[in-house]
């Protein structure tokens, strides 16, 4: 696949807790040289970034990040407050704890309360996969399919592991026609991401990609200056 089209598909992501601001705004000048997606920041960066790109970059951001059990009330004020500081797309994270208790009401009213929240924005529902039973995925492909969510996404990045491509086949095989996924965490790889795309997920949550890149152009830049007496 052309790595102009699998870096469109790239949220480019840095969500360290050190993240200094010189550190985000390399990532958002990255964003916009290479056309990503989005760039994916912490909350406290977003209206500094965004004032920063203007309508260069979609500005991503995480709420209820990484662990997902704040409440709903607390999620919902997190997200109108990243609106209003100018994110375009929210990636939540759901409480996996009433997942496993199979509070399945609860799950669902906090996607819509938070969606509400977005004011039109894009949405994307992390359901930690890795901390998640075959069967327990599917059921949040139905009730992330009933929230008007915009996107399943499959990792923080921050737990055990990261996206597999089993996880990716069981969203494409089980959410409804008009919700989309996100794979993220753990994507290392340029093969990983061609496979991540070609099984479904029209988006890659990932810092490494862009790195994979600018580590080719610079080598691509050595190899003519070497050739060049």
């Amino acid at each position: 696949m052309d790595i102009k089209k699998i870096l469109s598909y790239v949220d480019h992501t840095l969500l360290s807790q050190s993240a200094t601001w010189d550190e985000i705004r390399a990532v958002l000048d990255d964003g916009i040289k290479y056309s990503c997606a989005s760039c994916c920041i912490p909350a406290g960066y977003v209206k500094e970034a965004k004032d920063y790109v203007g309508d260069k970059l979609a500005i991503c951001t995480v709420i209820g990040f990484p662990n997902g059990y704040s409440t709903t009330a607390t999620k919902c004020f997190e997200t109108a407050d990243a609106v209003k500081n100018g994110a375009d797309e929210i990636d939540m994270v759901i409480n996996i704890g009433w997942l496993k208790d199979k509070r399945y009401d609860l799950l669902l009213n906090e996607i819509k309360a938070i969606k509400e929240a977005c004011n039109g924005k894009i949405l994307k529902v992390i359901i930690e996969t890795c901390l998640l039973t075959d069967e327990e995925k599917v059921k949040m492909c139905e009730i992330v399919s009933n929230s008007g969510a915009d996107f399943i996404k499959t990792s923080t990045g921050f737990s055990t592991a990261g996206a597999t491509r089993h996880d990716v086949e069981i969203f494409r095989d089980n959410v409804a026609d008009h919700l989309k996924i996100k794979a993220a965490g753990g994507i290392s790889s340029l093969e990983d991401a061609e496979d991540f795309i070609a099984l479904g997920a029209t988006r890659l949550g990932t810092s490494r990609i862009v790195k994979i890149v600018k580590a080719m152009e610079k080598g691509e830049e050595n190899d003519k200056q070497d050739t060049s007496y």
